[in-house]
């Protein structure tokens, strides 16, 4: 009888991507995976560390699942990823529940890792991190949409954030390499192939000279039939003429960017170090608006960070309400260790973050709000992505939604005439939600892009 895996995956898209690979090797070697985790031998958790919430989140499933192995017929329990790359001298120590950890260079030696534990063995591996692998063979978990990273690591250094610390230094993959793994995923029918890294408009400076986003864009599109082509993780400072030229005239890449401005305040920006500061916000979204007519952008932007005053924030949220983002989203500051801002002065406190939150997202909701009214009998192309049995509808996104962070699109539809999933369908919007769409199917796939 085959040992039994199940997986816990938390994190990001590229945690999910790094989970992928693993189930591919676990796979290769005989092991069965279950979803069920009452049936596995071993349960793999990957991990995400970036945040306090996210290891809050990390903590409780391993927990979670020790309690399995204290009560059930469970084996092992393998922890992989961000939180044990952050915490490699603690983390076995701390807690012993775990029998084996590998870090975020190592997930390649998920088979090892499992060995071990069958062994009754501990084991940890973490490799070296500016050094790891950049893909590999996957088992893609997603129907509709398949992510693809195309660089890993990250060499911008913000001041709050614990990424090069735990992923390493920016390294891209080749073209080649990741048009190949592009068709491999075609084969599969997905509708949208989603582009990320922690910088994506970084993309091949270190292996190229220069940045190639522009031109890998444009060879996705001539090398394979993926009808919808996504952008995710772009920096202000580095959204190039190129780039914009490429948005404006490709029809398969989605009038859409997800453009991270953290903040807007020259101060704020010079402190987290930010590169290009308040100059660069502006000029990217003035830009990109000039140069893509329609475009969708998404952004996020952090409150409460150490020294954020009332003025500057308020200072913020002017820009907001100027800029009308089609789609926003908020974070309060994380004071995360082994990081520079954890040292500043001027700490905000924890009420006051919030409440900067609560404000800064209640000026969002009209304009989004505003944003889908204008959708109102518009027809409108939509990936399908499954049925929902709450609401008795179809659902699905349009190309100004990203999955999982943006909203969807729900539709009625007979059962016989039900699309297959990453299939393109056009859409009648008849109402509209705080962030989501309803309508109805007008038949038909939608437009080839």
């Amino acid at each position: 009888m085959s040992v039994k895996i199940g997986f816990v995956s938390l994190g990001c898209a590229k945690n999910l991507m790094d989970t992928e690979v693993m189930l591919k090797l676990l796979t290769d070697a005989g092991y069965e995976i279950t979803p069920e985790d009452t049936e596995a031998d071993i349960i793999v958790i990957n991990t995400c560390a970036f945040l306090e919430e996210a290891r809050r989140e990390a903590i409780d499933n391993i927990l979670d699942v020790a309690w399995l192995k204290e009560n059930r017929s469970l084996r092992g329990i393998v922890v992989t990823g961000c939180l044990p790359e952050r915490y490699r001298d603690e983390i076995m120590k701390e807690m012993p529940e775990i029998d084996a950890a590998l870090g975020v260079g190592s997930v390649h030696n998920i088979v090892n890792a499992v060995r071990a534990v069958e062994r009754g063995e501990k084991y940890e591996s973490y490799g070296d991190r500016d050094e790891a692998p950049l893909g590999g063979d996957r088992v893609v978990t997603t129907e509709a949409y398949a992510y693809i990273k195309i660089a890993e690591g990250c060499d911008n250094h913000c001041t709050y954030c614990a990424i090069p610390s735990i992923r390493g230094r920016h390294r891209s993959r080749t073209m080649e390499d990741i048009i190949a793994e592009a068709k491999s995923v075609e084969s599969l029918g997905v509708g949208e192939l989603i582009l990320v890294a922690q910088d994506t408009t970084r993309y091949g400076i270190d292996i190229y000279g220069e940045y190639k986003l522009p031109e890998l864009l444009h060879r996705l599109a001539k090398e394979t039939k993926i009808p919808w082509l996504r952008i995710m993780y772009c920096y202000p400072d580095k959204i190039t003429d190129e780039l914009i030229e490429e948005l404006r005239n490709n029809d398969r890449v989605v009038k859409y960017i997800d453009l991270p401005i953290q903040h807007v305040s020259e101060n704020v920006l010079r402190r987290m170090n930010r590169h290009g500061g308040e100059e660069a916000v502006r000029d990217a979204v003035k830009r990109l608006r000039e140069g893509v007519p329609g475009i969708t952008i998404r952004t996020t932007a952090i409150v409460g960070f150490p020294g954020e005053t009332e003025e500057e924030f308020c200072e913020l949220c002017e820009f907001i309400k100027e800029a009308k983002f089609d789609r926003f989203g908020a974070f309060t500051y994380s004071r995360e260790e082994g990081t520079p801002a954890y040292d500043f002065p001027d700490q905000i406190d924890e009420q006051v973050k919030q409440d900067r939150y609560d404000r800064i997202m209640a000026l969002q909701l009209p304009i989004t709000a505003g944003k889908n009214r204008k959708k109102l009998g518009k027809t409108i192309d939509v990936i399908y992505e499954g049925y929902d049995y709450v609401s008795e509808s179809c659902f699905g996104r349009s190309a100004a939604d990203a999955p999982d962070i943006d909203g969807k699109v729900y539709f009625a539809c007979p059962e016989k005439m039900r699309p297959r999933e990453g299939e393109i369908v056009r859409v009648r919007v008849t109402d509209t939600l705080d962030y989501d769409l309803t309508g109805e199917l007008v038949g038909g796939k939608g437009k080839k892009r």
